[in-house]
């Protein structure tokens, strides 16, 4: 675990964000290369990337906030900050690293002061791909349709360069710690260390005595969706591309290939996340994806004339 990649300057930069900045780069390289050798404008592309990037980030932290569990939280640190359980002992509390305020009846501790936008600090972490990934179609639809770009063609761009940037994030998810996994006797599990989501979560389920003591082994999940992202943008570059009846059939592919892996990979999770009927919110969305991937793929199959 590394929440900071590297210093500059005594400034920290974290490493989720530097991943995630890496993974979008390298997605929007790849497809000003896309665009570039089918002859269409690689400019719209750039400006297609930043839009994504940025409405992507407000998506992502918006869903979080709304659907992974922390709403609540989110409202009591505006109203009323005694409603806020941090899962700290005495002495971290007190100390002036957090600053706190110690609830002895109860054994917990409190936020000292109010903050009515801990909700926008998205730097801090708390982002949700399937929330990033709306707010970019969003972002795409309306630029895409300013600039009279072909929206399918970019669509199926989008179907292999978003798994690729994916990839880099997850791992920048692995590096801060998040998305952690199931406890594990696998020889390939991780431990993270003292404070860390992992450890945290595990002293409130009494796996382990104490937050300031190393996670028992836990599935490496951000690397298993690392690797299945790797292995979708692959697959839908070499493989679906090539051979694709109608545009639009790579994102399609994509879709329904991301959301199976992620259904799969969330039964591994165990970091906090919303939900409803027995299922987490990214499988709930998983599965309104492969609907909406089963329309797309009728639609476009109808309007190509192919049987």
């Amino acid at each position: 675990m590394r929440p900071e990649l590297f210093r500059l300057f005594d400034v920290g930069f974290p490493s989720y964000f530097v991943l995630l900045l890496s993974g979008f780069l390298f997605a929007t390289a790849l497809g000003v290369l896309w665009a570039r050798r089918i002859g269409l404008n690689p400019d719209v592309i750039v400006d297609l990337g930043l839009a994504m990037l940025l409405a992507g980030v407000a998506g992502s932290r918006l869903l979080h906030v709304i659907a992974d569990g922390y709403f609540w939280d989110y409202v009591h640190l505006c109203t009323d900050p005694s409603k806020v359980d941090w899962p700290l002992d005495r002495a971290e509390c007190v100390s002036k690293a957090y600053d706190g305020v110690w609830d002895a009846a109860k054994g917990v501790c409190h936020p000292q002061t109010a903050d009515c936008f801990a909700w926008a600090k998205f730097w801090a972490g708390g982002l949700t791909y399937y929330g990033g990934l709306l707010g970019a179609t969003a972002a795409a639809v309306f630029l895409l349709r300013r600039d009279r770009f072909p929206f399918w063609k970019a669509a199926d761009m989008a179907g292999f360069a978003i798994p690729m940037g994916l990839a880099f994030g997850r791992m920048g998810c692995l590096l801060a710690g998040c998305c952690f996994g199931a406890p594990t006797k696998l020889p390939w599990g991780l431990s993270f260390p003292p404070r860390s989501p992992a450890s945290e979560e595990q002293a409130k389920a009494h796996l382990i005595e104490s937050v300031r003591m190393w996670s028992e082994p836990v599935h490496p999940t951000q690397v298993y969706e690392s690797a299945a992202s790797l292995a979708i943008a692959a697959f839908c570059l070499f493989w679906v591309l090539p051979r694709r009846r109608y545009d639009g059939q790579v994102f399609a592919a994509s879709l329904v290939l991301y959301a199976v892996a992620r259904f799969l990979v969330e039964i591994l999770r165990r970091d906090a996340r919303g939900g409803g009927f027995g299922l987490s919110t990214s499988q709930l969305i998983g599965l309104g994806l492969l609907v909406a991937a089963a329309v797309i793929h009728r639609t476009r199959t109808r309007s190509r004339g192919v049987s």
